[in-house]
């Protein structure tokens, strides 16, 4: 009877073998994704770690390890390891619960062992080999097969493992949106090395009375409104980012001094960017600089959207002290409370004897002459744009809210989206088409946030809607600001080059791959910047 049972006990303890190993697959991923999550948002959102990696690269060689590859693969050792230990750590917490310390210590030492090897490997950058690993493989698997002979309850077994799962799976989720928190706060966060530039351009501008009148001279220059030169708009805060913007598309352009831009900027950046563009040469373009709070008619009896932002509601939502912790942490970014990113909406209004413009946002770089875009035929259509549903997502229902009627009446939520920062607007069919008075209708519909949130995409993909005309991919590349796997084939062939996302290139937290591209537009011998960065 006695070998009977003994038998007997063999299946039951390899179906409890599979059971423990199927589970163990979950929680090694989890506990892996963990442990990567948790190591990113530790960091400091503003230290850039890439000159400490190439530091370290230095030291190996070319085709020194990929730790995450290396613990990824089930050939590798490294992999073997974290299994063994995820499931070792299964039975600690099993040992305890039986009141036997003396095999729980055994295992937490054999773990501890575990993780200085797994931690060993990834600092050095060299795969765990045979040697090193064997004796701790074999000694977990002993002290497991110790437990498993001790511990044979299936049943206990598997509750144990599935709410060590659920642990897991609840420090991951805090582990992710901790660390999108934090990484919404760095893209916000302005780097000290701007507000520094601010700050000595703007008492340039105040000590300064030349600048002054140079500004005055140049604000009624005729060149302003000719519509025989190439004319591109701007609306932003940051000086840097849009230096880049303007002397990257002068230094790329066949005739620069044919083009002129037209810069939009907020009252307290208002005096440095004009000191900044007064006292810098951009190979002889126009440039104009203009403070939104001098757009008198841009109030809440015209805009819908100027009453909305400033309502009691819209700033609770960003500002309250008690935030509904269900909504995304970019959308309570405050750049959807500024009135200069949805300027681009009355652009015929700003420049009204103006015939054509090419709108540019401020996050991203040009690599070739845009004027060709002045001569493009958009088939009676307001909008030039690159189309942006090569992946399925991309469409209209991803931006706007079908459920409701009055969009799911007007519009087909297949339809192809397009990307917003390149624009080139025919500015006389605009004014035909009333598309202000489109967006204005449609700021009124959405006042309770139901059609759509925030944003400026998905207001824009109403009032376009039948009047955007797609151009070549090649125009306009986006993705530079979270997409590190961009073809570079495609980067260089790009006319417009976008660093949408978070990771601005001006930000530490910027992907190295691409920021110079965008760094090579600056001029690095500038004493402000010399002194800011020093500084």
């Amino acid at each position: 009877m006695r070998r009977r049972a003994a038998d007997f006990r063999r299946p039951v303890r390899r179906r409890f073998s599979n059971w423990i190993w199927l589970l163990l697959a979950f929680s090694s991923i989890l506990a892996l994704l963990l442990f990567f999550l948790q190591h990113n948002h530790h960091q400091d959102p503003h230290h850039n770690p890439l000159p400490e990696r190439n530091a370290r690269v230095e030291h190996f060689d070319k085709e020194s390890l990929n730790f995450t590859q290396e613990i990824l693969s089930v050939t590798s050792f490294s992999r073997q390891l974290a299994e063994q230990m995820i499931l070792a750590k299964a039975y600690v917490v099993i040992a305890k619960e039986h009141n036997n310390l003396h095999l729980a210590w055994q295992l937490s030492s054999k773990i501890r062992n575990c993780q200085l090897l797994l931690s060993k490997a990834a600092m050095t950058g060299e795969p765990i080999t045979l040697e090193e690993a064997e004796p701790i493989i074999k000694s977990l698997s002993l002290l497991m097969f110790k437990a498993q002979d001790i511990h044979y309850d299936i049943a206990t077994t598997i509750v144990t493992m599935k709410s060590h799962i659920q642990a897991l799976e609840e420090r991951a989720n805090a582990a992710i949106v901790q660390s999108t928190v934090f990484g919404q706060m760095a893209a916000e966060a302005v780097p000290k090395s701007l507000h520094c530039l601010n700050v000595k351009l703007m008492s340039d501008w105040l000590r300064m009375p030349s600048l002054q009148e140079l500004s005055d001279e140049r604000k009624n220059s005729p060149r302003l409104v000719d519509n025989n030169l190439y004319h591109f708009c701007i609306f932003s805060d940051n000086v840097l980012a849009t230096s880049v913007v303007v002397n990257s598309t002068v230094s790329n352009a066949d005739h620069p001094k044919q083009l002129v831009f037209h810069i939009v900027t907020n009252g307290v950046n208002y005096g440095a960017m004009l000191a900044w563009f007064l006292l810098n040469d951009f190979k002889g373009a126009t440039i104009e600089v203009q403070n939104i709070e001098e757009f008198h008619w841009l109030n809440a009896s015209y805009s819908p959207l100027v009453k909305q932002l400033h309502s009691p509601d819209s700033r609770t939502f960003y500002f309250g002290a008690y935030q509904d912790l269900n909504v995304e942490p970019k959308m309570r970014n405050p750049k959807y409370l500024s009135l200069l990113n949805h300027l681009r909406f009355y652009i015929p209004e700003i420049y009204p004897q103006l015939e054509k413009v090419v709108f540019l946002d401020d996050d991203l770089v040009v690599q070739k002459d845009l004027t060709p875009l002045f001569s493009l035929d958009l088939h009676g259509n307001v909008n030039g744009a690159v189309e942006t549903c090569l992946e399925a997502f991309h469409r209209y229902y991803k931006y706007l809210n079908f459920s409701n009627s009055i969009i799911s009446s007007r519009f087909d939520p297949q339809a192809c989206a397009w990307a917003f920062g390149m624009n080139i607007f025919d500015l006389v069919a605009w004014r035909k088409a009333n598309v202000t008075t489109r967006y204005h209708y449609w700021q009124e519909q959405n006042a309770d946030g139901t059609l759509w949130k925030l944003g400026t995409l998905p207001p824009a993909l109403l009032c376009f809607y039948g009047l955007t005309e797609p151009l070549d991919r090649r125009w306009h590349v986006l993705g530079l600001g979270y997409d590190l796997n961009i073809d570079n084939r495609l980067i260089e062939s790009a006319a417009v080059i976008h660093f949408n996302g978070n990771m601005k290139p001006w930000l530490k937290l910027a992907i190295g791959r691409y920021k110079p591209l965008w760094d090579k537009y600056i001029n690095q011998s500038h004493p402000h910047l010399q002194d800011c960065v020093t500084s």
